[in-house]
């Protein structure tokens, strides 16, 4: 099978735990551009989070950001955006203040979240900054719905972080019975995502495969978390690293390296040097697209 397109998440698989792009990865990726593949990130970060780490790649592709509500290659021209409604988000947010949770309204050019301080759960404020450059405006506040009250907000995702697993599973429940216009995504045992109603990572795949004309089975998708599984399963070839969880590595069709021992640049010089320039197969008639 001749591939045309590599698809990579990036926390836990690009990136290693230490939140740094090693240098062999950087290689490998300019590796596979340089053989006519095209290489698209796509997460859960938010767009300009994402692009801050496809700029240390030398990437100037499509992203598929904000798990797949957002594609784009800058900011102000989107080929795809799903939104939560400015109603629906106000009605959330309302109804996650009564748990203790942490709750940011990610939006491609600034995030909200209110000050909601959790014990045990230090990771949030962590996630919150790590990935986001200088420029993207982080905002805390006392009261998140007063705040959108006043100034209503389309966000493409919703990142909820709680205290108690009771208090994730509560609300989910709560939310999923009153609102048919989002779908849920829960990460872990204190976190879910709350996005538009059919966007998935896998929907925003195949939507820039659609745009680019390539199919799901000229797709490599390397991911490392459960919210890449539909896309391993799918995909043409899909990849687990060797840090993912047992359930992504039964559905992948290959398992890379871990993170922190440069599973991307593994996978990508393993495979990738066996397939012919993308052009070159072009001129031999071999691939005809």
């Amino acid at each position: 099978m001749i591939y045309r397109l590599l698809a990579i998440n990036i926390d836990g698989t690009l990136l290693q735990s230490n939140g740094r792009l090693h240098k062999s990865t950087k290689d490998a990726i300019e590796y596979v551009q340089q053989k006519g593949i095209y290489v698209t990130l796509v997460t859960s970060r938010s767009f300009p989070s994402a692009k801050k780490v496809a700029k240390a790649l030398k990437l100037n592709s499509l992203i598929i950001a904000h798990s797949g509500a957002y594609i784009a290659s800058s900011r102000d021209k989107p080929i795809f955006v799903k939104r939560i409604a400015e109603d629906v988000t106000y009605e959330i947010v309302r109804l996650l203040e009564g748990f203790s949770c942490q709750i940011r309204l990610v939006h491609e050019k600034y995030s909200l979240a209110n000050k909601s301080k959790l014990n045990h759960n230090l990771l949030a404020k962590t996630v919150f900054s790590s990935g986001d450059p200088i420029f993207y405006s982080q905002q805390f506040v006392d009261s998140l719905s007063d705040t959108i009250l006043d100034e209503p907000v389309t966000p493409p995702m919703i990142e909820v972080y709680f205290e108690e697993e009771t208090d994730l599973q509560d609300a989910k429940a709560a939310i999923k019975g009153m609102f048919s216009e989002i779908d849920i995504f829960q990460l872990n045992n204190l976190r879910f995502d709350i996005m538009p109603a059919g966007v998935s990572k896998l929907n925003g795949l195949l939507y820039l495969g659609d745009h680019l004309n390539i199919s799901r089975s000229e797709m490599v998708v390397i991911g490392d978390g459960i919210d890449d599984l539909d896309m391993i399963k799918e995909a043409g070839l899909g990849v687990a690293m060797g840090n993912a969880p047992v359930e992504l590595k039964k559905a992948a069709d290959w398992i890379t390296r871990p993170n922190n021992q440069h599973g991307v640049t593994y996978m990508v010089k393993e495979h990738f040097r066996k397939q012919q320039p993308i052009e070159f197969l072009r001129k031999m008639n071999i691939l005809k697209k």
